[in-house]
């Protein structure tokens, strides 16, 4: 009768976390998604964007929200939920009726690690789609040409090489303009400059044409074939077209380019190889190098260096990279390969072939003789130029940033390891404080929250800055402030297990007592 119990009890447990990590995450998604808007409204409102666009640049950045406040929402969550468990004392009719705290910790340790996996795909596979579709709306948006991008007191080129304006004052709510000087350069053979006292500016429908309506001004005409000839009109209104300004958003369909916080896994290990193959083939040709030096000064003929270099590994990395290949090949159909057409007469089986003629489709190619790589072959008979003391400087500068950008992306990979795995560390850092301060309440939850996302996200941007720079290695630069939280955890969760310290109802006042000295008594 012991199993249905368990069960119950886990159910119930679970139930407890359910509403406050639903609202922790609702709360700490909105305040980050509204801290987003206010920096980004001011420089998407005013450029004739469609409110759709507007809306979707603040959707796709939720994506990138979740994945952080996701952690943050399991810590609350945890302290919530034990400190009220533990402020009713029913941890202590749990415990009174035999059930241990292992048995309380289980399941929501085992719900941290459920939402930890799904934390890790969200950031893998929806994560990187998002930024990568963001980052090229906000360049689409970046290339768009709005009417407050003028700049007041400054000649702006509105048409390449063709049309000028310049504005003392410009309102970008109204678009008015003030004081304006236009230097028209479209007619090659006059030139105009056409001032006014103030005037409108406004775009087509389509978003293609300028629309200015000059008021009180004038224009001045100069003939460059007779510089005789100077015209001057004057006008109380004055109505300009300028065509093909490009005021239309202009969406990008395909774009290949895509940085490490646009890539899921599997595809910067493919980067994280080809940097470490880029690496290998350097010290191979700094090895070439030596020996060609060595071979110089022993009088022998220079080193072969394989042309074929370090053969590209085209299989994924990874249990992880590999299931999802799998996967892929049974949710998309492969496409059907053509066989290359045969040319010329098959040779018969086991004849061997020509000598002179080409090498057999699939044979290794042969190792050419180099001394420095990608250097042309002398002629034969010319002397061999050998390479002078300090030529393996550019060697060694190929194989560090080789290596930085492998750890860059490295760097990368174990950041959404460590960030999804934070759930599970956040979990065991917040049991037992809950469990030892249960009358703590909200300002519990609240202090204790936000001392562990500033050290934890501290260390995390730390630990980044250091990993780029190849002073430690990827792996510690980001784990350690997860290795730091679950070993303050399992402590804490050592400590609270003992009987001694049950709840009894600590708050404020023991928080204080644990952490500054205790006054002797004076006798």
């Amino acid at each position: 009768m012991a199993r249905p119990t368990v069960r119950i009890l886990s159910r119930y447990l679970l139930r407890q976390h359910l509403a406050p990590l639903g609202f922790a995450l609702a709360a700490f998604t909105l305040l980050m998604l509204l801290r987003q808007v206010a920096q980004q409204f001011g420089n998407l409102v005013g450029k004739g964007l469609p409110w759709s666009v507007i809306l979707e640049v603040f959707l796709l950045s939720v994506p990138f929200i979740i994945a952080m406040t996701l952690p943050m929402a399991v810590l609350v969550a945890v302290l919530y939920a034990f400190s009220q468990l533990a402020g009713d004392h029913e941890i202590t009719a749990m415990k009174a009726s035999g059930v241990s705290l292992g048995r309380l910790v289980a399941p929501v340790l085992s719900a941290a690690a459920l939402v930890a996996a799904l934390a890790f795909l969200w950031s893998d596979q929806v994560l990187p789609r998002s930024n990568h579709r963001l980052r090229t709306l906000l360049v689409d948006i970046q290339r768009k040409k709005p009417s407050f991008s003028l700049k007041e007191q400054v000649i702006n080129e509105v048409v390449e090489r063709q049309f000028f304006l310049r504005a003392a004052r410009i309102d970008p709510a109204t678009n008015r303009l003030r004081d304006v000087t236009i230097y028209d350069l479209g007619d090659p053979e006059r030139r105009r400059i056409i001032s006014a006292d103030s005037g409108r500016m406004a775009y087509t429908p389509g978003g293609r044409d300028l629309y200015l309506t000059l008021l009180d001004g004038d224009i001045r005409e100069v003939n460059r074939s007779d510089p005789t000839q100077f015209d001057r009109t004057l006008y109380v209104v004055n109505k300009i077209r300028v065509q093909n300004v490009g005021n239309s958003l202009e969406r990008t369909e395909n774009d290949s380019y895509k940085s490490d916080r646009e890539m899921g896994i599997c595809e910067m290990r493919g980067v994280v190889a080809a940097a470490r193959r880029e690496a290998e083939q350097a010290r191979r040709d700094t090895r070439l190098l030596i020996d060609n030096d060595l071979r110089r000064l022993a009088g022998l003929v220079p080193a072969l260096r394989d042309t074929l270099g370090v053969a590209p590994d085209t299989e994924p990395q990874g249990a992880y990279c590999r299931a999802l290949r799998r996967m892929a090949g049974w949710l998309v159909p492969s496409a059907a390969i053509a066989a290359p057409p045969q040319q010329g007469p098959q040779p018969r089986q086991g004849a061997r072939p020509q000598q002179g003629g080409p090498p057999p489709r699939g044979a290794p190619r042969p190792i050419t003789p180099a001394i420095l790589p990608g250097q042309p072959l002398p002629p034969r008979g010319a002397p061999v130029p050998w390479l002078a003391t300090g030529a393996t400087v550019g060697e060694e500068q190929r194989v560090r940033a080789a290596r930085q950008r492998a750890a860059s992306y490295e760097v990368e990979i174990h950041k959404k390891y460590a960030i999804a795995a934070a759930c599970i560390a956040f979990a065991l850092v917040g049991i037992p404080v809950a469990l030892r301060f249960p009358r703590g309440g909200v300002g519990l939850v609240l202090a204790t929250s936000l001392i562990v996302y500033t050290v934890y996200y501290v260390g995390l941007i730390g630990g980044e800055e250091l990993g780029d720079r190849l002073f430690v290695s990827p792996f510690f630069a980001m784990w350690t402030p997860n290795l730091l939280f679950s070993a303050l955890g399992l402590a804490g969760l050592w400590v609270v297990r003992r009987p001694g310290d049950a709840p009894q109802g600590g708050d404020w006042t023991d928080l204080f007592r644990t952490f500054l000295p205790r006054r002797r008594a004076v006798a």
